[in-house]
């Protein structure tokens, strides 16, 4: 079964999970050309709507996540990919981007 990128408009929000541990670790956004490339590097890649450019988790920091396994939801226009990290997943080091607490 494949992604339907035409319901995303290009793009599926794409949830990284700690393969063992179960924590999110980061959502980010998928279109045809990174999904292809972490289908066959077995990394993940993205792509960067600010940028407008494909990046791969890692290059720079070090911090590659190796892919165990990707799930599509059942409409097919959200990514789980599970991961082991190689490091911090956020770029403020932290071990997931969901550490900021909302308070009643």
């Amino acid at each position: 079964m494949e992604p339907d990128f035409v319901k995303g408009q290009g793009l599926l929000p794409t949830v990284v999970q700690d393969s063992q541990t179960k924590e999110v670790l980061m959502v980010a956004w998928m279109n045809q050309d990174s999904y292809k490339k972490t289908r066959e590097t077995k990394e993940t890649w993205f792509w960067s709507r600010s940028r407008q450019e494909l990046w791969h988790k890692g290059e720079t920091s070090g911090h590659i996540q190796k892919v165990v396994s990707m799930a599509l939801d059942c409409d097919r226009d959200t990514l789980l990919v599970q991961v082991i990290p190689k490091g911090p997943a956020c770029h403020t080091g932290a071990r997931t981007c969901f550490f900021n607490k909302i308070e009643d």
